[in-house]
Parts: structure tokens; C-alpha cells; sequence
């Protein structure tokens, strides 16, 4: 959006202004033909100049949305990563954009066949708050690289940040290039049912579903980054210690503000007590206080911090075990330390909802089947981590599984990966991107089919005969 866009007074966009700035997006992708490689590359060195010559005003402005967020989480989790991103899409570019030679049947030669990877046209990105640089700009780099006009649309429980990213953006971008629109949820509806080329959103499944829902309308296709429960399985054979550092690492980063963070863990029956104890000890190496400690995380918001907190003290009073590194109690800032729990009721809220905060159940299981089976018999998740040095045991968890991507070992870091797929599957989410994927989700693969010096078909008929029956009989034998 230009910046002398009327706003109203809570921030959000006018009906107006929001349509006044697809209609020139899409009028632009119709007038103008595709973008070349130098433009696209201009493009997405532009936008690494904004990220790169605003480093602390970022993490400032999130840390100011959060309550309190480590400047160094900031950087390594999302400014790193978005750079990565960009440099990866500018080295490999020029042979992402070749057409792609296809094979051609020997029944219809002599001709060629290639795909070309063509600019959808305008493409909507909803982001959400927990990474809200790397979750508006990864998808933001794949639709450039295609070379894509593209509006996006941060999260209001943002603000801060949503108000810098708008005004960095209309700073380096025409507006029929690349625009950030703010406002509430009633903004983010408005949004949603424009009639994109193609619509990417990171949030809640079930947030998700209204998304999807609105899209439809326009018949326009969907990318769905959700969540869900994503469990870790610590096999037997892996050393505890070993898979509780790497889990409480995963999980309370952003104090588990993070849509691939173990949500719960698998753990042999008779380790239970010590995995939970080794999770907390790693969390305290980690995190030695909470209160007043910048390296730890605040909870977005009050009605989050209520969820988390009422969650475990129902658990807590239900009989489960709980151990908490601190009790920050109701004057921390929004803070609640690192927990774990085990023993908690099947259906009860940590057992049965996505938890997004710093809280780990422990599920126990007698043998390794079992607890593949628990997880195949729960929605999809979007990660999984499975902790064994025993290949046929990954092997066994991977074949009776599905979940959107795997780190065996270790967590989070398959999504750090520029060359792999990220996306989820079933309720975690429809779609992928990142890298070569990112760029084919949001391009039009588009075929082309060469006639080469005659046309066999047209010499075969009509009027249909003898020939046309041998051939149809020798097609048919091959």
C-alpha cells in the first residue's frame, strides 16, 4: 500500500483502498508481460537490503509486540533464515526459470514438448504473529522469484511490527509490485475473499478452514500452513539425555511459540521420571531464570497466558505431575517457564489441543508400535521428530506415520532447509514451499507441445480408415 493511504483509526485498511490496491496489482500482472531474470533478481536484492539495513528495528518492534523476545532469537530465527531464503532463490534462479524439456511419445513424433514456469499474477499472504518477519517474507521471496505481484496481510496481534514492515516495504516496492495492508480481523476477512491468483496462509486450523472457505468463493487456489499436535518419539536405543536437550531446545524457543515445536513426547514407560527431570535440567542450563530474563520468551498475549496457565493448573488438579522451572506467577510479563507433565487425562486440553506455549506432556508406551500407533491415530501432524540411532527403527516410524516433514535426531531443523519442501498435510495444512517448491507453488506450469515437420494425427483422419485402424492396433500393442 502507498503511504499516503487513508487508514481508519484503528489502523485498518479501508474497503476502498484494500480493492484500490489488488485492482492495480492485477491490472499490472494482465498489462505488463512476465518479469525477466535481472528484474526478479532486483527484486529480491532489494528486499535483502530491507531486511539486512534493518536488523534492530525488527527484533525491537517485536520484541515490543511480544512483551519481551530475545533480539538473538529474532535474528537467528528469523532474520537468518529469510536472508538464507534470499540468497538461495538468487543463486538458483536463472535454472528455475529454463523451460523444461519433456519427453515426447514416438506415436507423435517428430515434435517437442517443454514446460515454462509463468507467473500466476497476484498472490495474497496471510502471516501470523509468532514469526511475523519470517513467515510474511519467506513466502514473499518464492512469489518474487516467480515474479508475482503480492499483497500481504501481518497479523494484528503484531502491530508494531506490522506498522514497520508496511512502512519498510512502501520504502523499496511500487505498490504494484509488492504491498503490506494492516487491521484487524475484520481486515484480514476483507483480505481473504479478494480474488487472488493464489492465496498463502499461516495460522490456526481452524482460522484455516474460514480462509479456505472465503477462498472458495473465487475459486482460488489455496496454500494452508496450519499446526497441530507434533509429537517426538525417543526410542529406546537413543540416550535420554541426549533427546531431551534436543526437545526442550525445539520446544521452548519462543517460549513454544512455534508452529513445528514438539507439542508432546513418546517416552518407554520406565523413563518417564528421568526424561522429564533431564528436560528440565536442560531448561534450566538454557534458561537459568525466567523473570527479567531477556533470553526467555513472553507469552502474545493475555488470553494466551490464561489458556496456557488454566491448561496445566487443571492437569495439576486432576492429579498429573508437573514440573515447572519457575513460577512467574500473574506479575511476570506474560512469561510462564519452562513445564512439563506427565499423567495428564486423555481428553484434557494439553492432550487434545495444539499447545503453542512452553508446556511438554509425556506420553508413556510399552513398545515402539504402540507409540507409532497412538500417533497414526490422531490428526496429522505438521513435524515429527523421531530420536534412534537405529535405521531400521526410523525406517519402521517414517513407514507408519505421516506428518508434513521429519527431523530424525534433532528438531525444528527440516524447516531451516531451503532445498526441502515445508508444509503440512490433512488438518496441519495443504500445500508446500520454500526453495523450488516454493517458486513451482506459486507459478503456472504452463505446456507447450511443438509440431514438428508433419502432423501424423491429421494424416490418420478423418474421414477415418485402414490406416488409422492399423495404427490404433499398433499404439494398442506396444
Amino acid at each position: 500500500m502507498s503511504q499516503d493511504a487513508e487508514a481508519t483509526a484503528d489502523g485498518a485498511v479501508p474497503d476502498h483502498d484494500l480493492d484500490a490496491v489488488f485492482q492495480r496489482q492485477r491490472q499490472a500482472s494482465r498489462r505488463i508481460a512476465a518479469s525477466d531474470l535481472e528484474a526478479r533478481q532486483e527484486s529480491l536484492g532489494r528486499l535483502r537490503g530491507m531486511v539486512t539495513d534493518n536488523r534492530s528495528a525488527i527484533a525491537e518492534a517485536i520484541s515490543q509486540d511480544f512483551g519481551n523476545r530475545s533480539r538473538d532469537e529474532t535474528d537467528m530465527l528469523e532474520v537468518v533464515p529469510t536472508l538464507g531464503a534470499i540468497r538461495y532463490a538468487r543463486r538458483k534462479l536463472a535454472g528455475w526459470m529454463k523451460p523444461q524439456r519433456r519427453h515426447v511419445d514416438l506415436a507423435f513424433q517428430p515434435a517437442s514438448a517443454w514446460v515454462r514456469h509463468e507467473p500466476l499474477g497476484v498472490v495474497g499472504i496471510i502471516a501470523p504473529w509468532n514469526y511475523p518477519l519470517l513467515l510474511a517474507l519467506s513466502p514473499l521471496v518464492d512469489a518474487l522469484a516467480a515474479g508475482n505481484r503480492v499483497m500481504v496481510k501481518p497479523s494484528e496481534l503484531a502491530p508494531r511490527f506490522a506498522d514497520l514492515l508496511q512502512r519498510l516495504i512502501a520504502e523499496r516496492f511500487d505498490p504494484e509490485q509488492v504491498a503490506v495492508v494492516i487491521g484487524g480481523v475484520e481486515a484480514a476477512q476483507r483480505f481473504s475473499s479478494l480474488p487472488f491468483d493464489h492465496l498463502l496462509f499461516t495460522g490456526s486450523t481452524a482460522v484455516g478452514r474460514k480462509v479456505m472457505q472465503a477462498a472458495a468463493e473465487n475459486l482460488t487456489p489455496v496454500t494452508l500452513e496450519l499446526g497441530g499436535k507434533s509429537p517426538a518419539i525417543v526410542c529406546p536405543d537413543y540416550p535420554l539425555d541426549k533427546a531431551a536437550s534436543s526437545i526442550a531446545f525445539g520446544k521452548f524457543l519462543n517460549a513454544g511459540q512455534t508452529c513445528i515445536a514438539p507439542d508432546y513426547a513418546l517416552v518407554p514407560n520406565d523413563k518417564i521420571a528421568a526424561f522429564a527431570e533431564a528436560v528440565m535440567a536442560s531448561a534450566r542450563r538454557a534458561y537459568p531464570a525466567i523473570a527479567g530474563n531477556d533470553d526467555y520468551s513472553a507469552i502474545i498475549g493475555d488470553r494466551h497466558y490464561q489458556r496456557l496457565r488454566d491448561a496445566v493448573e487443571t492437569v495439576r488438579s486432576e492429579g498429573a505431575t508437573v514440573l515447572s522451572h519457575e513460577d512467574t506467577g500473574a506479575d511476570s510479563g506474560r512469561k510462564i517457564g519452562p513445564t512439563v507433565v506427565f499423567g495428564a487425562a486423555p481428553e484434557s486440553l494439553l492432550m487434545t489441543e495444539e499447545i503453542f506455549g512452553p508446556v511438554l506432556p509425556i506420553v508413556g508406551y510399552d513398545s515402539l508400535d504402540d507409540a507409532i500407533r497412538y500417533v497414526a491415530a490422531r490428526d496429522r501432524p505438521l513435524a515429527l521428530y523421531c530420536f534412534s540411532d537405529d535405521k531400521s527403527a526410523q525406517a519402521k516410524v517414517l513407514d507408519g506415520t505421516m506428518s508434513g516433514g521429519v527431523t530424525l535426531n534433532g528438531t525444528l531443523l527440516h524447516v531451516a532447509q531451503d532445498s526441502l519442501p515445508f508444509g503440512g498435510v490433512g488438518t496441519s495444512g495443504m500445500g508446500a514451499y520454500h526453495g523450488f517448491d516454493g517458486f513451482r507453488r506459486l507459478s503456472h506450469v504452463r505446456s507447450v507441445y511443438k509440431v514438428g515437420a508433419f502432423n501424423v494425427f491429421e494424416r490418420l483422419g478423418p474421414p477415418w480408415g485402414k490406416l488409422a485402424g492399423m495404427a490404433s492396433r499398433l499404439l494398442s500393442r506396444r
